[in-house]
């Protein structure tokens, strides 16, 4: 709210002397649908704003001190009024608490503005004179009586006085007086624009040096932020950024350096943040990124204290300068119980690393605490004793009396080459002001600057432009700027050197290791798949029908020899009991009836077992397993076997195009040989080639039961051992010898162990015997012929068994095989090509320790050939603002041009 709405609302008697001389509106008709309300005179409220051009004019024909000084006087007026105008709409803002809430704050913001103005007033009027023509305007005559409008009319001379001109000065170059001014003016706008350009360019700069890192020197200086804590050090940099954005604590929070670069956007609309290590993107919340500082902070182990790993965040908005900051933990002087000893001394260190030549110190030291006890200025001083790069700043100036801040800020005992600067750099304290500026996400600058222009106004003499000191957050971001511009100018030169050494080092290193072979993260991922999927093809051509033939044959001849064991073959021995008599023992089914009705059990039931196995799902778990595993040997056969990420995307596509079409392809396969389960028959072919392959399958099966015999003779300690134990069985089993109890702990002078390898050797024996006849009833002339399969049930079972593999391989090598191959690559690029982002093929390439090293290489020489670049477009900048300078200033100016190298 401006200072003409205050007047026009809360006090309308100072309005009524303009009501005294307005003439009545006559009275007549009005035309249909017109209120009456539209020819209601207006009244102007008072605003010195209309009066100060006319003003302008007269002062040409005044001397500089009176007319100085009245519009000075002015100007304190309307600023008042304005500030005023703020402070009262945050009254006005709180009507939820009703009207009589609204009321009573506004009359008491009213009389708070009024006595405010009457004491600036009380305070100008004390020490300038206003002229008669003024005079008569303040007591309502805007018109004047006609003369001093036109220049005929003219005041007393006015009288001279120290403030006044000083006053006057200071208005005149506010409002733009003189063309010499508007000039001044102009240039020093347009060396501030060139000043921020290259401030920015050269943090960029900073910004890429710190990417390429490996030396001390290959950087630019910063501003290190030092200070006990309690000095205000985060009020400043909140002021600076214009946000609440550094964590706060009742304990000490900050425990690593926060690298903060702040970014001009001058176009921008939005103000957001940046962690470029942490990749969270843009932050608008500035409460959530104080909220993450906080948490990275405390992220630090109790027992280091405070770590020198830094905390980069770069802030971008229109309302902050070019500067790149480092806020340290502040000094402490006494540490708390439950502080470890040595943070005082850990955190002096921390500091003291990042003060070191070139960079800027700004140090903080709070008005109520004489410099003298400054732990910042005596840390600045170690390090910078003649005071040549660091900044002064005293914080809580309205704490203390204005000759004491005043002196301070022109100490000579710590005197500063950069002076000092003089700031508040806080909200103003009240409920309702704070409230009022700490809506939401709203930037704090302007309040700060306003609560500090209140104060230090208020006191010419020690804070005037006579007083010669800096004082005001205003002052101090443009010294920073300066400074940090001149700082980095000054050492680009000497990091200059330092690029082509790092540069020529890096280009004999990529020539003589790497052979100027180029390389990038895309590049690698995309030789490394097309090597991988070179190989899964070459794995394709050879693996085919015959090979899932083999696969699901292997299978299901070990299912038809766990039939066989199961309905033909001796049982494990279990216990040491004597066996009863097998009246139909397998020995005797070559001389058995053909129609004897347990034969005919036995091969029915274990045809319908092999038949209703479930094939389908067997035979597609088998390939699907088989390809599985050929795709995680290629793997380890290619590059992607240095690479957990690439080698899970590989396994995970493999695995996701098999599961998926192993589901359908299960069913359909299950559905082709369900006519099995029904009815088998087999040509002569067929059995003879059934004869052979059980053949075959028998034989293996026996040279794996004598392998395993003599397994056991090893682990019982010899062959003589394992005989005496068997023949002990054996007597026991034939009812030769008689045992008291079950000989579960022994018996026959054998150990319980030993028994149990005994039995284990009885039973592989005798099938190793079962299989010596069953091999000669294969090969006789009775199961030549397919009409006596109740007699020879291993060619049965075999045959029907090819049967089933011969659909199933023609059926999976159709469905199976042929889609997955077709898939396969291309799920391949979607996991690995197109579907990765640009930080995931960084990473993906750099999980090689040879490849990473090669990376950097590259890049650490592109990137040092790019900082080259910039620091040539810096020279050309200077080179141009160098020709306009000698086109536009005096001889004299030319020589003062600001030079980077």
């Amino acid at each position: 709210m401006s200072g003409r709405v205050l007047f026009a609302r809360l006090v309308p008697l100072a309005r009524r002397p303009l009501l005294h001389n307005v003439r009545p509106y006559p009275r007549r008709n009005l035309p249909a649908g017109i209120n009456s309300l539209h020819h209601v005179p207006a009244v102007r409220p008072i605003s010195f704003v209309r009066v100060l051009p006319k003003l302008f004019t007269k002062l040409a024909t005044l001397g500089a001190a009176a007319g100085g000084a009245t519009v000075a006087g002015l100007v304190y007026i309307q600023n008042q009024a304005s500030a005023a105008g703020t402070y009262v709409s945050g009254i006005f803002s709180q009507a939820k608490d009703g009207a009589w809430t609204l009321g009573g704050g506004a009359y008491e913001g009213a009389t708070d503005t009024l006595d405010r103005m009457k004491r600036g007033w009380e305070t100008t009027r004390e020490k300038v004179e206003v002229p008669e023509w003024l005079s008569g305007i303040l007591a309502g005559k805007e018109g004047g009586d006609g003369n001093s409008g036109n220049g005929q009319g003219k005041g007393p001379e006015p009288k001279h006085s120290a403030s006044g001109v000083a006053a006057g000065g200071a208005a005149a170059a506010a409002f733009g007086f003189g063309s010499s001014d508007d000039n001044k003016d102009e240039e020093k706008a347009a060396r501030d624009d060139q000043m921020m350009l290259l401030t920015k360019k050269m943090i960029h700069i900073r910004t890429l040096l710190q990417s390429v890192g490996k030396s001390d020197s290959l950087t630019l200086p910063s501003i290190v932020v030092i200070g006990s804590q309690s000095s205000g050090k985060s009020s400043v940099l909140e002021a600076i950024v214009g946000h609440e954005f550094l964590p706060k604590g009742n304990n000490m929070v900050t425990r690593r350096p926060i690298e903060l670069t702040l970014v001009n956007t001058p176009d921008a609309k939005a103000e957001y943040g940046e962690f470029p290590a942490l990749g969270l993107g843009k932050i608008s919340d500035f409460s959530s990124i104080q909220k993450t500082l906080t948490d990275l902070n405390l992220a630090v182990p109790a027992e280091e204290c405070v770590s020198d790993d830094p905390i980069q965040l770069r802030i971008y908005s229109p309302n902050v300068p070019d500067l790149s900051l480092i806020d340290l933990p502040g000094y402490i002087q006494v540490t708390s119980l439950d502080q470890p000893p040595e943070l005082k001394e850990k955190i002096a260190e921390l500091c003291d690393k990042y003060i070191q030549p070139p960079n800027v110190i700004l140090a903080i030291s709070a008005a109520d605490v004489d410099l003298a006890n400054s732990t910042a200025l005596r840390a600045s001083r170690a390090v910078d004793p003649r005071g040549e790069r660091t900044i002064g700043v005293i914080t809580k100036m309205d704490l203390v009396d204005p000759d004491r801040g005043y002196s301070m800020l022109h100490d000579s005992k710590y005197s500063l080459r950069l002076g000092y600067v003089g700031v508040v750099a806080r909200v103003p304290p009240s409920t309702t002001t704070t409230k009022l500026f700490n809506r939401g996400n709203s930037n704090i600058s302007q309040a700060v600057m306003r609560n500090e222009a209140a104060f230090f106004t208020a006191h010419p003499q020690e804070f005037g432009p006579e007083a010669h000191v800096e004082v005001g957050m205003g002052s101090l971001r443009k010294k920073l700027m300066h400074v940090l511009e001149q700082t980095m100018a000054s050492s680009l030169k000497s990091t200059t050197e330092v690029i082509h050494q790092e540069l020529a080092e890096a280009t004999y290193e990529f020539k003589v290791q790497y052979n100027d072979r180029p390389l990038s993260a895309e590049t690698y991922l995309a030789e490394s798949l097309d090597a991988f999927k070179h190989s899964f093809r070459g794995f394709a051509e050879t693996f085919g029908r015959s090979q899932v033939r083999e696969l699901i044959k292997q299978e299901l001849d070990q299912q038809v020899l766990n039939l066989l064991a199961q309905r033909y073959w001796n049982k494990p021995i279990e216990d040491l009991f004597p066996t009863a008599l097998d009246t139909d023992s397998l020995t005797d089914l070559p001389k058995a009836d053909p129609e004897h009705p347990l034969w005919h059990l036995k091969l029915d039931a274990s045809s319908a077992a092999l038949t209703k196995l479930g094939i389908g799902r067997l035979a597609t778990s088998v390939v699907a397993n088989a390809l599985q595993t050929h795709i995680d040997h290629l793997i380890q056969g290619s590059t992607f076997a240095n690479h957990p990420f690439g080698r899970k995307a590989i396994a995970d596509a493999s695995t996701t195009i098999l599961r998926d079409l192993s589901y359908d392809i299960s069913d359909e396969l299950e559905i082709c040989i369900k006519p099995y389960k029904y009815r088998i028959e087999l040509d002569d072919n067929e059995w003879a080639k059934g004869r052979d392959n059980i053949t075959s399958v028998l034989k293996e099966e026996l040279r794996v039961c004598e392998a395993a015999v003599k397994h056991v003779e090893t682990e019982v300690g010899g062959r003589k051992k394992l005989r005496d134990v068997m023949g002990f069985i054996d007597r026991v089993r034939n009812g030769q010898v008689v045992l008291e109890g079950d000989g579960v702990g022994g018996a026959g002078g054998f150990s319980a162990a030993l028994l149990r390898k005994g039995r284990e050797a009885v039973f592989l024996r005798d099938r190793s015997g079962i299989l010596k006849m069953r091999m000669m009833a294969v090969r006789s002339k009775q199961c030549a012929n397919k009409a006596n399969k109740y007699f020879c049930p291993e060619v049965f079972l075999d045959a029907v068994a090819d049967k089933l593999t011969t659909t199933a391989d023609l059926f999976l090598d159709a469905e199976l095989l042929s889609k997955f191959y077709y898939s396969f690559p291309r799920e391949l690029d979607a996991r690995l090509g197109h579907g990765l982002s640009k930080a995931e093929i960084e990473r993906f390439a750099r999980e090689d320790p040879k490849i990473r090293r090669h990376l950097d290489v590259v890049k650490r020489k592109e990137l040092l050939e790019y900082v080259l670049k910039e620091i040539d477009s810096l020279r050309q900048l200077e080179a141009r603002e160098k020709r306009s300078a000698r086109g536009s200033r005096p001889d004299r100016e030319k020589r003062r041009g600001w030079g980077l190298f």
